[in-house]
Parts: C-alpha cells; sequence; structure tokens
C-alpha cells in the first residue's frame, strides 16, 4: 500500500466528482485531501491526495475511463513538495517583521532538507482576525500560528482556544495587550524572534522542544 496524488482535468458537468469519488471508494482506496476548481474553459481541475493504493496504475486507467475525464496526472503530495507551514496574522508592519525572522530561519533548516513555507495575512478588526483564526483548522498543513498585531482579545482568544483543543498547531504570540497572550503556547517580545522561534518550534532539524518551557513562556 502507497500514498499518492493525482490531479484529474474533466468536462464541467453533473455528476462527475461523484463518479470519480465513487470509483475511488470502490477500489478500496482513501481520499485525505481534495481541491476543486473550473477554470473560464468550463474545464474542473481536481487535486486529489490517496492512501492506502494498492494499484496506482489500475485506478488511473478506471478514472481515465470515465466519461468526462480528459486527463490523470500522478505527482508528489503537496505535504512533499510545500512541506509544513506556517500562517502569520496581524498587524502590517508587525506581519512584515516575524515574516523576516520566519523566511530567514526557514531558508536555513530547508537547505538542510526541510520543507517550511510561510504564509502572511495582514488583517485588522477583532471580527476579521478571530474568523481568520477559526479558519485555520480547515487549511491543510498549517503546523504554527503567530499572532503579531498590537492589541488582540475577545472572539480571537475563542478561536485560539478552538485550535489548542485539536493539540496539532503551535499558537505564538506577540507580547501585545489583550488575552491571547494567556492563552498562546508562547509569547515573544521580539517579532522577529517570534518567526524565527515559530520555525525552530515545527523544524525537525531544530534541538527546540516548545513544551519543555510548561509555564515560562513568556519572553
Amino acid at each position: 500500500m502507497n500514498d499518492y496524488a493525482i490531479t484529474i482535468k474533466s468536462e464541467e458537468r453533473e455528476g462527475i466528482l461523484n463518479d470519480i469519488t465513487s470509483l475511488i471508494s470502490d477500489f478500496g482506496v482513501n481520499i485525505t485531501y481534495t481541491h476543486l476548481f473550473v477554470d473560464s474553459r468550463n474545464i474542473g481541475t481536481i487535486n486529489f491526495e490517496l492512501e492506502n493504493v494498492s494499484n496506482i496504475d489500475a485506478l488511473i486507467e478506471l478514472i481515465d475511463s470515465i466519461d468526462g475525464v480528459k486527463s490523470t496526472e500522478l505527482h508528489s503530495s503537496s505535504n512533499d513538495i510545500f512541506g509544513k507551514r506556517i500562517l502569520i496574522i496581524g498587524g502590517g508592519a508587525q506581519v512584515s517583521q516575524v515574516a523576516m525572522g520566519a523566511i530567514t530561519e526557514a531558508d536555513r533548516h530547508n537547505i538542510r532538507g526541510e520543507r517550511i513555507s510561510v504564509d502572511t495575512i495582514p488583517l485588522v478588526g477583532e471580527q476579521n482576525i478571530a474568523e481568520a483564526v477559526d479558519a485555520i483548522l480547515r487549511l491543510p498543513r498549517i503546523h504554527a500560528l503567530v499572532l503579531a498585531g498590537s492589541l488582540m482579545g475577545g472572539d480571537i482568544i475563542d478561536a485560539v482556544k478552538k485550535i489548542k483543543t485539536e493539540d496539532k498547531i503551535i499558537v505564538i504570540s506577540l507580547n501585545m495587550p489583550g488575552g491571547v497572550t494567556d492563552v498562546a503556547d508562547l509569547v515573544v517580545t521580539d517579532p522577529i524572534q517570534a518567526g524565527v522561534m515559530a520555525v525552530m518550534a515545527i523544524a525537525d532539524t531544530a534541538v527546540f522542544d516548545i513544551k519543555k518551557l510548561k509555564g515560562n513562556n513568556k519572553f
């Protein structure tokens, strides 16, 4: 059994996604990730990441036989290509400084074989930030979140608590007013250092375990 990623090009017609997923399921394969979009020519592109595939060549041949499927391409998974993601949310100036530290540190580890990418989204307003944080659990490959602003509290705190119930994503906060600093895993005063520590917290090539900090989590 092996894991694979495939991209299917198809006509945009009713029921074609059901035809494809039903065939994959009947083949005894589990779909771990999917992404679908339709371009201006009404051609659909469907990305699947699959696990427990016993015969990928036979599966692709069956998919290609579905009416409306134009092509099926086998390729590496997004996790293999892009690896782990760090997401930085907050005020533009602070976000850029955190990104500077994270990108510089990620480059050092990626040279040694890691695949760490850094995403940013400058946002203002409690509701906007809370919605973005709440949506993180629906995004693939996120391993760390850095909150970088001048003030964060209210609904943002509830969104962070929701993330932490999953125990999959490390939450780092700048040392700023608001209750977010009370629920984050790590609070860092310097934004560049916050970016550096976010990378170190998720990198396999770093000797740094955020859990060992225990209650002493403010720097």
